[in-house]
């Protein structure tokens, strides 16, 4: 089955000998990947909607993998159970991602390892956690078509960051690089064209804009 580069990305960043929880599974194409890659992983695929998990369920029929990846029909993470050591939560927004483990604190903090995906609002997703007793484990990016997204790694455990860490990511400022260069040039026109929008009176909101370029330009440039 065909996979895109963003959920190859994440499947290839979950260790070995992990059982994991692909919360929001879509159609299990991450968790039939998972399972295939040799390294000894089992899965269960939730979702919230029955027509996703009808869906996953005729794939992993058809692939054959109904003894290593489970379907799971449930809210969030409502169907966690104690086995599982990792957490999967990617293609949704990050104040959803938040929402979701909000709404469960007591299975959220069981688990040693969640691998996240959001698609913004990505400091406010390593702040909760951080918040929350984890501490960024890896960051990564992965270009899927035209559109660059992170992807980052949490584990138990307690470390301090600075804002600009925060900002961002304390991994991301150790690698850099070609992917790390084009996310925040799109990030900083993205704020000029806000800058540019936004009326005089909203006075905080144009000074934290600003603070936020200049910190991007003194990050990328040469």
């Amino acid at each position: 089955m065909k996979i895109n580069a963003r959920l190859k990305k994440i499947g290839d960043l979950v260790e070995a000998n992990s059982f994991c929880l692909d919360v929001g599974c879509d159609h299990a194409l991450l968790d039939i990947y998972l399972v295939r890659q040799n390294k000894n992983i089992r899965a269960v695929a939730s979702d919230v909607k029955e027509g996703p998990v009808l869906q996953a369920k005729k794939n992993i029929r058809q692939e054959k993998l109904e003894d290593v990846i489970e379907v799971r029909l449930g809210d969030g993470l409502s169907t966690y159970t104690k086995d599982i050591d990792t957490i999967i939560i990617s293609g949704m927004g990050g104040r959803n991602i938040i929402s979701i483990c909000k709404n469960d604190m007591k299975n959220f903090k069981m688990v040693s390892t969640y691998i996240v995906s959001p698609n913004n609002y990505q400091e406010d997703v390593k702040r909760f956690f951080v918040k929350n007793g984890y501490y960024i484990a890896n960051e990564e990016f992965v270009k899927d078509k035209r559109f660059i997204y992170q992807i980052i790694i949490l584990k138990k455990g307690k470390k301090k960051y600075t804002k600009k860490e925060f900002f961002f990511g304390p991994v991301f400022l150790l690698k850099k690089g070609p992917l790390f260069r084009e996310y925040y040039e799109r990030e900083m026109k993205a704020r000029e064209i806000l800058l540019d929008l936004l009326p005089k009176n909203f006075k905080y909101k144009r000074y934290k804009t600003n603070k936020e370029i200049n910190l991007i330009k003194q990050e990328i440039k040469d």
